[in-house]
């Protein structure tokens, strides 16, 4: 098995906001894609579409700023089965964001790709937290034929 493993910071005095963006569809589409409907409580499912595909994931945890943890039920085969862990934890007036998207099968180029849009769309997560605008799809950075 196979991780992706990311760290990233935001300036906020609270996990709260990084929360409510992990955990509402209005803050889901303001970072990662414009195109997330669905629900967001504990057992439903949040749809996550994207100009070439798209991802649907199930909640299967929630704890109010520590936990948010999907398990992803449609999608890309490489995808399907797969967990994704967001750790949330205080460090001054940082919060401090630990994500994992765990239980790849083996580390295909597919892979090397999904980690490097994780990172971009953290960043994206960053920039919304931080000043109230991320950059979700279709206006997030492209880094390669996949988007």
């Amino acid at each position: 098995m196979s991780d992706i493993l990311h760290r990233v910071a935001t300036r906020t005095s609270t996990p709260d906001g990084v929360y409510q963006a992990l955990t509402t569809i209005d803050g889901l589409a303001a970072w990662w894609t414009t195109d997330t409907t669905g629900k967001t409580g504990l057992g439903d499912v949040i749809d996550f579409r994207f100009e070439n595909g798209g991802f649907t994931m199930l909640v299967l945890d929630l704890v109010p700023g520590e936990l948010v943890r999907w398990e992803v039920v449609d999608g890309p085969e490489e995808w399907i089965g797969t967990t994704v862990n967001w750790n949330l934890k205080q460090n001054g007036d940082y919060t401090v964001i630990l994500f994992e998207h765990l239980g790849w099968k083996e580390p295909v180029e597919f892979m090397y790709h999904c980690s490097t849009k994780w990172a971009t769309f953290l960043l994206s997560l960053k920039e919304l937290v931080e000043t109230g605008s991320g950059s979700p799809a279709p206006h997030e950075l492209r880094v390669s034929d996949w988007r």
